[in-house]
């Protein structure tokens, strides 16, 4: 049915209607608008707005809605333009004419961000949930090879060794910020709506604070106006996923590298691995090369939605209509990709002798000449340009670091001798580096610790959060 129509003589045309229509997208929000319904219901009566007899009939009537959305047993029909217009027309179904009662002091205008936000909360905290999981997998494997010895990379090329625990436990670290910004993007978001109307209020008895407050929300609005055409919660949660998407995509990368018969390092597990449709031999860590692409259309609805809001005028506008599907791909997406990628990284097996072996390939050692003269009081400007030279010379003679001649070390620099190819190992270069945030196998256990705990402390967090929300939501 449709909320509008007394000031027109004819019916839209078809194409407009069709153009109009989101009911196809949008009766995902419909135990949101439920659930705000049941809160404006509660201001109304308390109001006196609408009668008590009037009120337990659309409140019995409303609940009923709930159980019949959540089993489908009520579901749109052709011709509902959007979620708000199919459960009025339940409602009148029940109702009579009563069941246009509950549209007093409300617009779809604060209705469906009122919605739209409790949708992206609940989302969020389940996609938040994920992550969790999966920096719980990132840092087991982290823990298993710590004391696996490979080479570190800068431009694709061997840098310095390190401890593969701690190349491994670096994508918990990002996945710890993008938990961060979902918590402060939380705090924004936790503001109702609802009762800003169609842009200017409402000349109702209508109390806001106490809408705000049952439907768990932190805050209400301050200015009506914006109330009903911020969006920015929506780029908020969209720049979020996309920066999980980037990170998804970057492990994704390395696993894809990992796997390669260049590589031969990662043998990611059967059950995480496709085949080929005509190359029977193939084994492909599909999984990662999805994780990657999957990051493009996450970008892309962030793109898509700053491009829609940049120019928008006054109050609402219909364009914001545009500001759902791209929430809910990205949404989806996430919640498809994590569990894969959770499950491909638990399960992924690496060769320590393949990655011990590589390990000082690319004359990667070269630092610890460096060093070695820095703490024989050689200005480092000096000592970066000896250890350069012990690599051009390796590279003449077709030999290792720590194969030059005592002679060739002294001729490259007076106080370069025999005693750096004590230094010149894999193991001394990882012990080493102790300092804070380094290789060292003993601050990778370190750093594995602190992640633990702080991950312990933020699926609290969300748990809590998730049970709270819940609770409102059936309220």
């Amino acid at each position: 049915m449709a909320l509008w129509g007394g000031r027109f003589s004819l019916s839209p045309a078809d194409s407009v209607f069709a153009l109009s229509r989101s009911i196809h997208f949008d009766w995902r929000l419909a135990p949101y608008d439920l659930r705000s319904s049941l809160a404006h219901l509660s201001v109304l009566r308390s109001s006196s707005l609408i009668s008590k007899d009037d009120a337990k009939a659309i409140e019995g009537a409303l609940k009923e809605l709930v159980s019949e959305v959540a089993s489908g047993a009520f579901a749109p029909i052709a011709s509902d333009e959007d979620v708000h217009s199919a459960l009025e027309r339940g409602l009148t179904e029940k109702l009579g004419a009563t069941g246009g009662v509950l549209r007093a002091g409300r617009s779809r205008n604060d209705q469906v961000t009122t919605d739209l936000r409790l949708f992206a909360i609940d989302h969020i905290l389940e996609i938040a949930q994920l992550l969790t999981l999966l920096q719980d997998a990132i840092l087991d494997k982290a823990s298993e090879y710590v004391d696996a010895s490979a080479p570190g990379f800068t431009h694709i090329q061997h840098a310095q060794p390190v401890s593969f625990g701690h190349e491994l436990a670096k994508h918990a670290h990002a996945f710890a910020r993008d938990l961060d910004r979902i918590h402060d993007w939380l705090a924004r978001t936790s503001v109702s709506s609802l009762g800003a109307g169609a842009l200017a209020g409402s000349s109702l008895p209508l109390d806001p604070q106490a809408t705000a407050k049952d439907l768990g929300f932190s805050q209400t609005f301050a200015n009506s106006i914006d109330a009903v055409s911020d969006r920015d919660y929506v780029a908020e949660a969209l720049y979020i996923m996309s920066m999980v998407g980037i990170h998804l995509s970057r492990i994704g990368e390395e696993w894809t590298y990992w796997a390669s018969t260049e590589f031969a390092w990662a043998k990611v597990a059967d059950q995480y691995s496709t085949g080929s449709s005509i190359m029977p031999q193939k084994k492909n860590p599909d999984m990662a090369e999805l994780a990657r692409g999957k990051s493009g259309r996450l970008v892309g609805n962030l793109v898509s939605v700053l491009t829609m809001l940049k120019g928008l005028p006054f109050a609402y506008n219909r364009d914001l209509q545009e500001d759902k599907e791209p929430l809910f791909d990205s949404i989806d997406t996430l919640l498809l990709v994590l569990p894969a990628v959770t499950g491909m990284v638990a399960t992924t097996d690496f060769d320590r002798q393949k990655m011990l072996d590589a390990a000082p390939l690319g004359f990667s050692l070269a630092t610890e000449i460096a060093d070695y003269l820095v703490l024989k009081k050689i200005p480092f400007a000096q000592a970066h340009e000896a250890a350069g030279k012990c690599v051009t010379l390796c590279e003449s003679t077709n030999r290792e670091l720590h194969e030059l001649s005592d002679l060739e070390y002294s001729s490259i620099h007076a106080s370069l001798d025999g005693g750096v190819r004590a230094v010149l190992t894999v193991k001394g270069a990882l012990d080493a580096r102790v300092t804070h945030g380094g290789t060292a196998p003993s601050q990778v256990n370190a750093q594995i610790k602190k992640a633990r705990s702080e991950n312990v402390a933020t699926q609290k967090s969300i748990g809590d959060a998730q049970k709270a929300f819940t609770g409102m939501m059936r309220a």
